[in-house]
């Protein structure tokens, strides 16, 4: 989670939202992003998808089995449905999202029985780091 949270502060120093997200692989670093929303001009940019595209274009497979998702912000619906599509059996997550968050906050998508796949969630790690600087974010943004 630590190198999530250095790609969350590396998107704020490119005026990104401050997300990072990494992927590994029986514990080995497989992926890393951060959130590329406004560089590539890309709704879909989530730090979270680009990460698990990156980790299934090195594994050559859509099936992220044995990797772990780690993300400084609780995943929006999108973000978390390419989790579940992408078979991921483990996501970590730092700052709980009130307003967008799909794993707990609004719903639960990773976990919905209705779903073919559920994933093992850890939730509040790095929390207070990822949440305060979002907010700093956000608080000088709006000046």
């Amino acid at each position: 989670m630590a190198r999530a949270f250095e790609m969350a502060l590396l998107a704020r120093s490119r005026g990104e939202v401050p997300v990072g997200a990494v992927v590994t692989q029986r514990g080995q670093l497989l992926a890393e992003a951060h959130n590329l929303t406004v560089t590539e001009r890309d709704p879909t940019a989530h730090a979270e998808v680009v990460a698990l595209r990156e980790a299934a274009h090195l594994i050559g497979d859509w099936r992220l089995l044995e990797c772990t998702l780690y993300v400084t912000l609780e995943p929006c619906a999108m973000c978390a449905g390419a989790s579940v599509l992408s078979r991921i059996p483990r996501l970590v997550f730092g700052a709980t999202d009130p307003r967008a968050g799909m794993v707990g906050s609004l719903e639960n998508l990773v976990q919905d029985e209705r779903l073919n796949h559920s994933i093992q969630v850890t939730a509040g790690v790095f929390a207070d780091a990822s949440g305060t600087l979002l907010k700093e974010f956000f608080r000088a943004r709006r000046g």
